[in-house]
């Protein structure tokens, strides 16, 4: 991507931003969902005896993992196919996609089911099946609410974060007839009733993975509401999409990594379903597919992991917490970060998972660097550092534009000697914020004014 659409991509989130900012509509449904989060978050992990030890030691155990990521992946498939299974490796979205309609094309699949993933959102997996003339529905209600919209997912773990009950009920009213007023209890009673039909229908079922166990071959999937139940037991074919980075070694790290990822991504003490999944139905077993496939995706991963520091970003296990820590995550929304992965975690990876590093270095940019995202991350991943070493890789290649990197030289230049500071008058400095940095403040914020150099306001007040 050239200097000029990596500008129009940074002005149009910038303009996102400010449109998202100023509805005082969606502030205050965001500030009122986030308020719900933080109760229950705060409530979850009171339950651990000892949080930062267990933090500590998931953090140690994803690392290790990273580190002999091909050794656990060869295990991994090798115990699955033994029941039967079948992996296929994509290196990038395109591979996935197009190894997901030769599957369905083989068995003459028409209508699949999809629980909540957001390795299909990354891939644009419904849209590739919507033109290939396949139905496919989203089974989690926040999918399928914002599947009904046309939009993409809010948020990492709830996806119609930012609507109201008023404006489901809309959503409902407009699409199946159902009262303007009808209330959350009402519209979730209608999409079970909707949607259970079309489990019985469905010709295949797509799920993604919130962790491979390399030890057993399992799938691991976690959900609230059952849908990834019924989107693997009923369809003949189930097919995983799940990055390369969801692989653990052992059962055994399942006992934190579940615990952690309920107390941090909804405040559960254990989210209420959580599967193994060990393969296609074997003899003698009434329920289940008869053909399971797990496409394990690269799509960049392998370019972040040889990044580093950045690569421990690749320890993440969506658990959405750093971005409801996030303060400009809480007043811009994830819509305006135009990715996949939004938050601190999207402003991190996305540069490399797409392998744009010009076209998104703008949202690591869109961060206070508080460390929020680092206090509060399960798997303590120094979020801000990383954001900083992408904005210093960025430099390295020489991406900002040739007028900032000239603004930066001079700037540099001027602050190294206090002398250089003091010989220039106030209302030069004045004009100079006003030129250079007048547009950058905004206009809803008055410029601070040089009244003397700070030497002098030093000197006066000894």
């Amino acid at each position: 991507m050239n200097e000029q659409s990596a500008l129009n991509k940074h002005q149009t989130f910038l303009q996102d931003s400010k449109k998202m900012a100023f509805d005082k509509d969606h502030r205050a449904t965001i500030a009122y969902n986030m308020l719900q989060y933080e109760t229950a978050a705060k409530t979850g992990k009171g339950r651990f005896v000892n949080l930062p030890e267990l933090r500590r030691r998931a953090a140690l155990r994803k690392h290790y993992v990273l580190e002999h990521l091909e050794d656990h992946l060869k295990n991994f498939e090798h115990n699955f196919t033994a029941r039967g299974g079948k992996v296929i490796w994509a290196q990038d979205e395109q591979e996935a996609k197009q190894s997901i309609l030769s599957i369905f094309e083989q068995h003459y699949v028409k209508t699949v089911v999809k629980s909540k993933s957001m390795t299909t959102e990354e891939i644009g997996l419904t849209e590739c099946l919507e033109k290939n003339g396949i139905e496919s529905l989203e089974t989690d209600l926040g999918e399928f609410i914002v599947q009904l919209t046309g939009e993409r997912p809010y948020h990492i773990v709830t996806p119609a974060m930012h609507l109201s009950a008023r404006q489901v009920a809309g959503v409902f009213h407009q699409h199946f007839g159902l009262s303007e007023d009808a209330s959350p209890e009402e519209i979730t009673a209608f999409a079970r009733e909707h949607l259970r039909e079309k489990f019985y229908q469905a010709d295949a079922g797509v799920t993604g993975a919130n962790f491979l166990v390399a030890e057993t071959g399992s799938v691991s999937i976690t959900e609230n509401e059952g849908n990834a139940l019924l989107s693997v037991s009923y369809p003949r074919i189930h097919i995983v999409v799940a990055g390369i980075e969801k692989v653990v070694a052992s059962l055994e790290d399942l006992d934190m990594f579940w615990p952690l990822l309920s107390a941090h991504g909804t405040g559960q003490s254990l989210t209420a379903y959580n599967s193994l999944v060990n393969g296609p139905a074997q003899k003698g077993e009434g329920e289940g597919p008869r053909q399971m496939y797990v496409i394990l995706l690269d799509n960049g991963r392998s370019r972040l992991l040889g990044t580093t520091p950045q690569r421990r970003a690749l320890s993440c296990i969506r658990c959405g917490a750093c971005l409801n820590a996030c303060p400009v995550y809480c007043n811009i929304g994830g819509h305006a970060y135009g990715t996949v992965y939004s938050g601190p975690i999207g402003a991190v990876i996305s540069p490399h998972l797409s392998g744009q590093l010009r076209e998104h270095i703008h949202l690591s940019h869109a961060s206070s660097l508080c460390g929020k995202c680092t206090e509060v991350c399960p798997v303590v991943i120094d979020l801000h550092q990383q954001l900083l070493q992408n904005r210093r890789l960025a430099v390295k290649m020489k991406l900002p534009s040739r007028t900032e990197r000239f603004g930066m030289k001079a700037y540099k230049m001027a602050m190294s000697k206090r002398k250089r500071l003091d010989m220039v008058p106030p209302g030069v400095k004045n004009f100079v914020a006003r030129t250079f940095f007048g547009k950058a403040w905004g206009p809803r914020r008055e410029m601070p004014k040089v009244v003397e150099s700070f030497s002098k306001q030093f000197q006066s007040s000894e």
